[in-house]
């Protein structure tokens, strides 16, 4: 709970066709068992104490009674089990007869939900035994008055964050969903009670259909389907529970099962990213006569999150999907420096190729721009530049892949100038510190202007997200460019990028391309030892791994150091201990704020995911903020 995680599920339970007191019972098992499992709001099916399919049997009063008078035998069956729960019953009101959802909670009904769009097609005939509910009203049951309407939110005083609504089968899939108005009243959680028949393909709708009113509404949507024991006179159910979260699948169940799926949503993940979209609508939580506001209370115990957490949450981890997304990017990348070339007139481009991974994507993506304005990639001017620290491996790599691209491959080493440069500034090139580093990148900068100058060419920057980030890169050396292709890539996909373009390339290129994957990141600014690398860049600052996922949480959500810290945890148990994330956690705090003077004057580049740091875009923050809040929280966990 400290960290915005609720436990929820969409249970199918065996019914008991029209016998409203053994679905009871059965329903106070399945509650029981998922309070035990840490579940704290969970949802039954459409009509399920009674079973969707009665027919005319609706019309029965011993029916409706039964159903009624098992509903408070459930209430008061479950009044010790901290999980609020929908169940579905038909209920008579004013000479008519409701499909309802019963919203309870510790022994308490909170409200009656009526289902809004009764569906009359097809092999639904509903219309015959129900009306459609009104939006707000009461209704007297067991003579006790409550709440009743489809516009009802359900808020819980213990938890911030947590406001239910609930619709009911069809109600999603008429084009004006009543979740989307609750999503305006505040609900961040939306409960779907339904009986579904199964047909072919209708599986993968129902799935599509949820997770986009996931996205669209920023909510977390639990849909319980009606499965086994209902009849199968002319249908058949298949019990297909869906949870999803902002767009997000979190778990479904397979077709023709029964029993609970349950997961964990992110009630902060869902109310951060409100917060970011200001096209979403002001929500109205108070004092509107059209809703219904009802509190309601709830203990919480800590669990273990049932969630995936992905290491690396900007690689999918399906690979026709990672696939998929590496194609779309590098032509995102290829696309916006082609209408730079295309905008400045110019068929040359100038590139620093050091035989690493982030310039053999820059490599590669303006050889994709080259292929698309049908340029000669004798245009590409891939300029290598061997200095104290170069590695025979990373130039061979730089040569032989230019070379079989087809670029104009030149190498030029900067020892003499560096040298000479040392001289003029002064400086004791036995002293290997950031002066001596640095002075080699800012003399192949200057190298690749001038040539980028006397070929009319655009300088293509190589530098990747994750070194902006935390500042890795040399301020007016490899932080400058004519155009940045890599800006808003994050290293851990880079790797995927070269990968993905290995298969498309033939088995020479491929090689070459398996080779740099298999090169550690180094600046290869020091001496190497007999051709050995000796700086390892994840030595110095840390796994970008690390440092992408702490990037992820931290700019897409806002999440807490504390919280990241917790997700990190759960994401790399068995990698790397608590110490060694904490550790790098606050290296990333440090480096972020002390660094934003870099990222405050970036040069042009694409943006192809949601996390990028743009000054002119997504990323707007004062050079000199002062990161101390943040990194009192992580110096103290």
């Amino acid at each position: 709970m400290d960290y915005g995680f609720l436990r929820v599920a969409s249970c199918t339970p065996r019914l008991s066709l029209a016998n409203p007191v053994a679905n009871a019972q059965t329903m106070t098992v399945c509650i029981q068992e998922a309070y035990e499992e840490g579940v704290s709001v969970m949802v039954f099916p459409e009509l399920s104490l009674t079973g969707y399919t009665c027919g005319d049997l609706f019309l029965q009063r011993k029916l409706q009674k039964t159903a009624v008078d098992s509903l408070f035998s459930l209430v008061e069956n479950t009044k010790d089990i901290p999980v609020l729960f929908a169940v579905g019953l038909p209920l008579v009101h004013n000479s008519k007869l409701y499909n309802c959802a019963a919203i309870v909670c510790m022994g308490r009904v909170l409200g009656f939900v009526p289902k809004r769009n009764i569906p009359t097609f097809g092999e639904f005939y509903e219309r015959r035994h129900f009306s459609a509910g009104p939006l707000t009203g009461k209704i007297t049951v067991k003579g006790t008055s409550y709440p009743f309407g489809s516009n009802q939110v359900f808020s819980c005083t213990s938890f911030p964050g947590l406001i239910i609504s609930a619709e009911i089968c069809e109600d999603i899939f008429v084009p004006s969903p009543p979740s989307s108005s609750h999503a305006c009243h505040g609900a961040t959680v939306i409960l779907n009670l339904s009986a579904s028949d199964e047909i072919v393909t209708k599986a993968a709708y129902r799935r599509g259909l949820i997770s986009i009113q996931s996205a669209r509404l920023i909510c977390a949507y639990i849909y319980s389907d009606a499965g086994f024991g209902e009849s199968s006179t002319d249908m058949v159910f298949a019990g297909h529970n869906i949870i999803a979260e902002n767009g997000k699948l979190l778990g479904e169940s397979k077709l023709f099962t029964e029993g609970t799926l349950y997961r964990d949503i992110d009630i902060e993940l869902l109310l951060q990213d409100r917060i970011r979209q200001s096209s979403y609508p002001d929500l109205i939580v108070t004092g509107n006569s059209d809703y219904i506001f009802t509190d309601f209370d709830l203990p919480f115990t800590d669990t273990v999150p049932v969630r995936d957490i992905p290491r690396h949450p900007f690689v999918p981890t399906n690979n026709e999907e990672r696939y998929t997304r590496c194609e779309e990017i590098i032509s995102i990348q290829s696309s916006g420096l082609a209408r730079r070339l295309m905008h400045t007139g110019s068929q040359d481009a100038v590139i620093g190729i050091s035989g690493g991974l982030d310039s053999t994507l820059a490599f590669l993506v303006t050889v994709n721009a080259f292929k698309m304005l049908g340029l000669p990639f004798s245009g590409i001017h891939a300029i290598s530049m061997p200095g104290f620290g170069t590695t025979s491996r990373t130039q061979d790599n730089a040569r032989a892949l230019s070379e079989l691209m087809g670029a104009d491959f030149r190498e030029i080493p900067i020892h003499d100038s560096v040298m000479l440069h040392f001289k003029d500034i002064g400086h004791d090139p036995d002293i290997k510190d950031v002066t001596y580093e640095n002075a080699q990148a800012r003399e192949r900068t200057q190298i690749l202007m001038d040539i980028a100058n006397s070929s009319q060419g655009l300088v293509i920057g190589t530098g990747d997200l994750s070194e902006l980030a935390i500042g890795w890169a040399t301020y007016n050396a490899d932080h400058m460019s004519m155009y940045s292709v890599n800006c808003s890539v994050p290293k851990t996909l880079v790797k995927d990028l070269v990968a993905y373009y290995a298969t498309t390339v033939d088995s020479r290129v491929a090689t070459i391309l398996t080779d740099v994957l298999a090169t550690p990141p180094s600046p290869e600014l020091l001496p190497h030892d007999n051709d050995k690398m000796t700086q390892v860049t994840e030595d110095l600052v840390g796994p970008y791994e690390l440092h992408d996922f702490f990037l992820y949480y931290f700019v897409r959500y806002g999440f807490t150091p504390k919280k990241i810290l917790f997700l990190a945890e759960t994401a790399f148990n068995g990698l790397y201990d608590r110490e060694t994330i904490k550790r790098w956690l606050k290296v990333f705090v440090r480096r972020f704020f002390t660094q934003q003077y870099k990222r405050s004057c970036l040069p042009d580049g694409p943006k192809v995911g949601s996390v990028c740091l743009s000054p002119r875009a997504d990323w707007r923050m004062p050079s000199d903020a002062l990161g101390t809040v943040w990194a009192s929280e992580a110096e103290l966990l």
